[in-house]
């Protein structure tokens, strides 16, 4: 007995799906494989007719590219094997991109690199790839135009990929033209950094002189001061370094604690009395009357305030009338040469160790007994305890009055009126402490050679431990 009630999935036949639209031709790869074909068979015809091609290139190179039609005038036969070989490998791209990628990569590479080490302007460089590629297309062009004008419409398609592949290759360009001259930047810093630490060492070989000459752009048979600065904030130190190469050529030498500026110095500037012909024109170290003038770095004309010994005053920026500067300033006297710049630089140390802790600028030229004793300590401590150390039998504070005292009437050359106004006393204070210290130490200040002993033996109270 059949079953009157037929299974559910038997009530009906399945709905017939929707019909299937037939795809539509494809139209676009099609014209592109024609538009390959095109590309290809021009592009055949560019290889085998190359060198015309690169005749072309360089005749536009010449006429259009300043830069170019030097090189051509220098050295033509490169130039032209250079253009051969970039067009060879752009075309070969054109037929096999997989295939001559990497070599016309490689090729493009070489070429930025070479004209970066031969120093042609990079503007030049890709001004000559866009030449290039702009004639590359023409000829495509040209050459379907003549061979089967109606397929012109086709090479439309590829033109993109053409440009895409100029652009490519110019950035390639840049990139390496960038790279080697970073690299060609750091060595001929690298080789001026080693030359100037030669001079300023001391240990520059004559034979080196002339290409440090030409390196630093500073005559070698000229006149020189060095200036040291150190300490105080960057700022302040820039600030100093600045002012020294005011109205000067300076060659600045960073180091870690100390910068040193070699100055060269003009034939009028003075050499340790700031009298010369220099000094009345406000010519020298930082514009202001040569090396051991009477102002300090970038001071203008004045001289800078001074304490004892007529050391300027610490803490104050030298001869500026500006706020106090940390930065401490050691001014050489003038050597003749870039040979004798390592002495100046030694100078230079020297003045920078008589420069007080809390900023100053000391000239060489205006504290030479000073700088004798500081440049021999031994000598220095020795004659120290000879002058001044009956002295420490007293209470720090009187001894160190005395010994300003002593300091500022020898500043003020002798005399107790303008020592007593410096010191804020009178005069007859002034001969009373005078007399003392004369009791004390058994020593003389009516005797010059006493006199002169006193000076130096104040001299080892350097700035930097005031």
């Amino acid at each position: 007995m059949h079953h009157a009630l037929r299974p559910r999935t038997a009530l009906r036949p399945a709905p017939a799906g929707p019909a299937l639209r037939p795809r539509p031709p494809r139209v676009r790869s099609l014209i592109d494989a024609d538009a390959l074909t095109v590309l290809h068979r021009a592009a055949r015809a560019l290889l085998d007719d190359l060198p015309d091609l690169t005749d072309r290139l360089v005749v536009a190179l010449q006429e259009q590219e300043p830069a170019y039609r030097a090189a051509l005038e220098s050295d033509a036969a490169a130039t032209w094997q250079e253009a051969h070989r970039s067009l060879r490998h752009s075309v070969s791209s054109l037929l096999d991109p997989r295939g001559s990628r990497d070599a016309a990569r490689r090729c493009s590479w070489k070429i930025g690199a070479t004209r970066a080490e031969q120093g042609l302007p990079l503007d030049a460089l890709l001004h000559a790839f866009r030449l290039g590629g702009s004639l590359v297309w023409q000829c495509l062009v040209e050459e379907t135009s003549r061979n089967a004008p109606e397929d012109v419409r086709l090479l439309v398609h590829v033109a993109a990929d053409v440009w895409n592949f100029v652009d490519e290759h110019c950035t390639l360009v840049a990139d390496a033209y960038r790279q080697v001259e970073r690299q060609l930047a750091w060595r001929r810093e690298n080789r001026l950094r080693l030359l100037a630490a030669a001079l300023l060492d001391g240990t520059s070989r004559i034979a080196d002189l002339p290409e440090a000459a030409q390196a630093l752009d500073l005559p070698e048979h000229g006149r020189y001061a060095v200036v040291a600065v150190a300490g105080g904030t960057p700022s302040e130190a820039a600030t100093a370094r600045a002012a020294a190469g005011r109205e000067a050529r300076v060659y600045w030498h960073t180091g870690v604690d100390v910068d040193y500026g070699i100055v060269l110095l003009g034939d009028g500037d003075g050499d340790g009395d700031g009298a010369g012909e220099g000094a009345s024109e406000g010519r020298g170290v930082g514009g202001i009357g040569g090396v051991g003038g009477s102002g300090g770095i970038g001071g203008g004309t004045g001289r800078t305030p001074a304490g004892p010994l007529g050391r300027p005053c610490p803490g104050m920026a030298a001869g500026d009338g500006g706020p106090p500067s940390a930065a401490r300033v050691g001014i050489s006297t003038a050597v003749s040469g870039l040979a004798a710049v390592g002495d100046a630089r030694r100078l230079a140390d020297t003045a920078l160790r008589m420069c007080p802790q809390t900023g100053g600028t000391i000239r060489l030229t205006e504290h030479l007994p000073a700088a004798l004793v500081i440049s021999s300590p031994d000598l220095a401590a020795a004659l120290a305890e000879r002058v001044l150390g009956p002295l420490r039998a007293l209470e720090p504070a009187d001894t160190a009055v005395l010994l300003d005292t002593l300091a500022t009437w020898l500043a003020c050359d002798g005399s107790a009126q303008r020592a007593g106004e410096r010191l804020y006393c009178h005069r007859n204070t002034v001969l009373n402490r005078l007399r003392r210290y004369e009791q004390l130490t058994g020593r003389s200040l009516s005797r010059p050679a006493d006199v002169v002993e006193i000076s130096l033996a104040l001299a080892t109270r350097t700035p930097h431990r005031e």
